[in-house]
């Protein structure tokens, strides 16, 4: 296996197989683009190194990138990314909202313009409100939506959205909630603040430009206390999400509880963002494999009491999921069962012969009360390619 140093990952790049940050822990699918948030991750948790079996995709090579986007199965067509009957529905409609109005803000934010704290309020309110109608619904566009554009203003919804859920299963109080949220849609405002010539560099950053990106949250907080005068609880999201358990985070290095809650919840929730935010494996393998790698994390970076509660709510197989049953069968997860996370509610896309079902034949079954069936195993659709041949 290939190893690669953190300092020469580049904005862009894509491999021709999985790239792994530790041991099994997924950073980026085959032929998906690297992100500056992918390296920042790498640098939030002191990785200086990658893994890949693959090769770096030459811009132009067709064949590779066209295979992005091959059917996956022979016996017809599965699609698994967001209908166009869920794109013109209420919820989604709302989301995409949200994102808009985020999106506002932080362009009024980079441009110097004035904005006020009750902005970002708004937006907390409407998301909180939505959220208590339609949680199922935004935790699956997290994972199969097809909004483009407006990068940071979508993570950091996504990241609020997982920060309330995983807040609300701590029984926090509703205001501290509302500043969680908050200081989830502002974390990486600072972001904003730093150089075009080191978020968009195309090369590996230097040192010096490793602290300046580090610097982030410095600028998150400034931005937050000086120019919107935000609340004291989300000034300290903003300065501490980036802190890890065992003390090895920045730019304090606190250590376990002395790192403020909201800090602690949005810490987790942006790492899982940060890893499901991959478009060609929205709704497969990558929800699994993001909660898998948060349980193995054993108290380094996160708060084990965080990680249980946003296991609850999200399951082992979030949303989304396509897995295979113990009988051949494959099925996709569409609710959670908060105190059985390994036995959700599926609906059924492959029978076991492995014929794909018509719409008014995917049956939904309850796991937890049909007890002779149960997940096998989580996949990736492309695998039904390799099973239907």
């Amino acid at each position: 296996m290939n190893k690669i140093k953190t300092d020469d990952l580049r904005v862009g790049q894509v491999f021709s197989d999985n790239v792994y940050s530790e041991g099994d822990c997924l950073l980026i699918p085959p032929l998906v683009p690297l992100r500056q948030k992918d390296i920042n991750l790498l640098l939030s948790w002191d990785i200086d190194h990658v893994r890949t079996e693959g090769e770096l995709v030459e811009p132009g090579d067709e064949a590779l990138l066209e295979a992005e986007n091959a059917s996956v199965t022979k016996k017809g067509t599965l699609k698994f990314s967001i209908s166009d009957v869920e794109q013109n529905s209420g919820p989604y409609r709302a989301y995409k909202t949200l994102i808009e109005k985020l999106n506002s803000v932080l362009t009024g934010i980079k441009s110097g313009i004035d904005i006020e704290m009750r902005a970002v309020d708004n937006i907390c309110v409407q998301l909180l409100q939505d959220l208590r109608e339609h949680p199922d619904s935004f935790v699956d566009f997290i994972l199969g939506g097809e909004v483009s554009g407006n990068e940071l203003a979508k993570s950091s919804v996504n990241t609020a959205i997982l920060s309330a859920l995983t807040a609300q299963e701590l029984k926090l109080p509703n205001h501290k909630i509302h500043n969680i949220v908050a200081g989830s849609l502002l974390h990486d405002v600072g972001m904003l603040r730093l150089s075009k010539g080191i978020t968009e560099k195309k090369g590996g950053l230097s040192d010096a430009e490793l602290e300046q990106i580090k610097s982030h949250p410095l600028h998150t907080s400034k931005i937050v206390s000086k120019e919107l005068f935000g609340p004291n609880e989300v000034n300290l999201i903003a300065l501490q999400h980036h802190e890890r358990w065992d003390g090895q985070g920045y730019p304090d290095h606190l250590t376990g509880a002395a790192i403020d809650i909201g800090a602690r919840i949005v810490s987790v929730a942006d790492a899982f963002e940060a890893m499901v935010s991959k478009k060609s494996y929205r709704n497969s393998l990558v929800g699994y494999q993001a909660v898998k790698n948060l349980m193995a994390d054993n108290a380094r970076r996160f708060d084990p009491a965080v990680i249980s509660a946003f296991t609850k709510i999200m399951g082992i197989y979030p949303i989304g999921s396509i897995v295979k049953l113990n009988n051949g069968a494959v099925a996709r997860v569409i609710n959670v069962n908060t105190d059985a996370p390994m036995r959700p509610l599926v609906q059924m896309l492959m029978d076991e012969t492995g014929s794909v079902l018509d719409p008014e034949q995917k049956m939904i079954i309850d796991l937890l009360t049909e007890k002779t069936i149960f997940i096998k195993t989580a996949i990736d659709p492309a695998e039904l390619d390799q099973t239907n041949e």
